[in-house]
C-alpha cells in the first residue's frame, strides 16, 4: 500500500515513517499542508496521515479538498488537538478516522490496517491467482498453505501486480509502487526485484511475464509452464 504522511513535526514524522514501511509500506513524507494538498490531488494513495496544525494549509482544509475532489484515499488524522471541536470538523470534513498524540506506535498501526481494511470494504483483501493467495492488507501472501517469505519491496511489487492480474503493470507504474520520493530505485533495481518475485512463486500456477520494452503482468498458468527468464 502506498500512503502519504503529512506532519511536520520531524521526529513524529521520522517515527510514523519508519513504523509503516516496517509494516510494509510505501511512504512519502511532506511536512507541510500545502504541500500535502497537492500530493493528494496528484498521487495515488490508498491512506493518508495528517496533521491538523500544520504550516502553510491547515489539516482540515486539506481534508475537504480531498474530498471535494472525490479523492478515495483514507484519512487517519493525528493531532495533538484533543477537543471534541475539533474531532467533529475533522470527521465531518471527511477523515476516516482520528488519533490524539501522543500516542503509541502499535495503536497507530493498528488503526492504519483496520483503516485500509474498511476502504477495501472488508475484514481482508484477498486476491487469488492460481494457487497463489495474497492478504493485501496484511501484506502476507501463501501458495497454497505455504506462505510466501517477502521482502517489503516484493510484497509492494506483488501487491501491484496481483492486484492487476492479467493486465499490463508498466515499469513507470512499478517503479513509482517500490519506491517513495526519497527512496529511487534503479532499472537494475527493479530488474532485480522481479527475478526474485519470480523465483519465489515458482509452483504456484501464477508468472510473472515481461511484455518486452512495456512492463510486466501476472497471469495464470498451468503447473507444467515456466516463468520467462
Amino acid at each position: 500500500m502506498r500512503i502519504l504522511v503529512a506532519e511536520d513535526d520531524v521526529s513524529i514524522a521520522e517515527a510514523l515513517v519508519h513504523a509503516l514501511r516496517d509494516g510494509g509500506h510505501v511512504v512519502d513524507h511532506v511536512a507541510d499542508g500545502s504541500l500535502a494538498d497537492m500530493a493528494v490531488r496528484d498521487g495515488t494513495y490508498d491512506a493518508v496521515v495528517l496533521d491538523l496544525g500544520m504550516p502553510r494549509m491547515d489539516g482540515i482544509e486539506v481534508i475537504r479538498r480531498s474530498r471535494s475532489r472525490g479523492d478515495a484515499a483514507g484519512i487517519l488524522v493525528v493531532t495533538a488537538r484533543d477537543g471534541i471541536v475539533d474531532r467533529v470538523q475533522a470527521l465531518d470534513a471527511g477523515a476516516d478516522d482520528f488519533l490524539v498524540k501522543p500516542f503509541a506506535l502499535a495503536e497507530f498501526s493498528a488503526r492504519v490496517r483496520a483503516l485500509l481494511r474498511r476502504r477495501h470494504g472488508g475484514t481482508r483483501m484477498d486476491i487469488v491467482v492460481g494457487q497463489l493467495h495474497m492478504d493485501v492488507a496484511g501484506h502476507q501472501a501463501w501458495v497454497g498453505e505455504r506462505p510466501l517469505l517477502l521482502s517489503a519491496r516484493e510484497s509492494a511489487l506483488l501487491e501491484l501486480l496481483v492486484g492487476r492480474a492479467g493486465r499490463l503493470v508498466t515499469r513507470a507504474q512499478a517503479t513509482d509502487a517500490l519506491c517513495a520520493w526519497d527512496a529511487a530505485i534503479s532499472d537494475n533495481g527493479l530488474d532485480i526485484a522481479v527475478h526474485r518475485l519470480r523465483r519465489k512463486l515458482e509452483g504456484s500456477g501464477a508468472r510473472v511475464r515481461t511484455v518486452r520494452g512495456l512492463g510486466y503482468l501476472v497471469e495464470e498458468v498451468s503447473d507444467g509452464a515456466t516463468a520467462p527468464a
